[in-house]
């Protein structure tokens, strides 16, 4: 059996990663109980593929099978929901989390804050011209998934924080006291909405909309808090609480070898550095030219400025 490594987003705030995609495929395998090995990409920000698992020949992407998640499930790696399925609230709690949440909080980082936090975990390694470039590509993208214009930003902002409103009321409804959202076993809900909370709580200012609707549910904050402390501050794998005291309900664990995914072959893997290059060159360009106008627009500026001594008495004390 070969090892694992899980690929995200650089740490920060404080978590292994801050990123929405990546730090639920982090908790999913710490609930999982997986050894695996953490690295790193910090050259792609915008990649869709990240995160991604990898062991020996095989990758799964972020962006192939509906997300590593579901990809860990359908070639029979582990599935935490298993026992789940049945249960009513189940689907539409699914839905509000990765949808309502998902969006509340890609709302926050992109547009309804500074920014700030959303360029420390995508853009902060970048050179300036392409990280600022890159990050208002995002924010057009962002507004553009969202839905939001001119004309109803303020609805649409309403809208947002209405909608993660309600599903934080229903997660707050459903996990009581409870260990977990659905009794004492970790899902990939668990995973998804920990990751959420403590983005949230961590990663976006104190003067965020989300972050002070979130601090209404001491419930949730104590959940995310709780789980945190068990899973990331924990120090080793082994003091780690084993969450599975009935290994039947999650599918067997097989090696790389015996995944049904088909494995990413050498040309794929060739292709993939071919594709990276190109990128890494995509940039410097865009580098260059960005240099290169700002240069133009600045020698315009000054050969159309004409100082004529006779006309005008400039006093350079003032």
């Amino acid at each position: 059996m070969e090892d694992y490594s899980l690929v995200v987003r650089k740490p920060c705030f404080g978590l292994p990663t801050a990123c929405p995609s990546c730090l639920p495929v982090y908790f999913y395998l710490k609930f999982a109980d997986i050894p695996f090995k953490l690295d790193y990409n910090l050259t792609y920000p915008d990649s869709d593929k990240i995160p991604y698992v990898e062991s020996g020949e095989y990758v799964a992407y972020n962006n192939e099978k509906g997300g590593v998640i579901e990809t860990l499930k359908q070639d029979g790696i582990v599935d935490l929901d298993t026992e789940f399925h049945s249960v009513p609230e189940w689907i539409p709690m699914n839905a509000m989390v990765n949808s309502w949440l998902a969006d509340a909080i890609k709302y926050e980082l992109w547009v309804g804050t500074d920014g700030t936090s959303a360029q420390s975990i995508y853009c902060s390694d970048l050179p300036w011209p392409i990280g600022k470039i890159l990050f208002l590509k995002q924010v057009y993208n962002v507004k553009k998934q969202l839905g939001i214009t001119k004309d109803n930003a303020e609805e649409m902002e309403d809208q947002i924080y209405k909608r993660a409103s309600s599903a934080f009321g229903a997660l707050s409804s459903t996990l009581v006291d409870q260990m977990f959202l659905y009794g004492n076993r970790p899902s990939s809900l668990d995973a998804v909405f920990l990751s959420q909370a403590l983005i949230t709580l961590q990663a976006l200012p104190e003067t965020s909309i989300l972050h002070n609707k979130l601090l209404e549910h001491e419930n949730l904050v104590g959940y995310a808090n709780r789980t945190k402390m068990a899973l990331l501050d924990a120090g080793t794998s082994s003091s780690v609480p084993n969450f599975h005291a009935n290994p039947s309900s999650s599918a067997p664990r097989k090696g790389p070898s015996n995944w049904r995914s088909k494995p990413m072959t050498k040309t794929k893997r060739g292709k993939t550095k071919e594709e990276d290059f190109k990128r890494r060159a995509k940039y410097v360009f865009i580098a260059q030219l960005i240099a290169v106008v700002l240069y133009v627009t600045l020698m315009d500026q000054t050969d159309g400025f004409d100082v004529e001594d006779d006309d005008e008495d400039f006093d350079y004390n003032e």
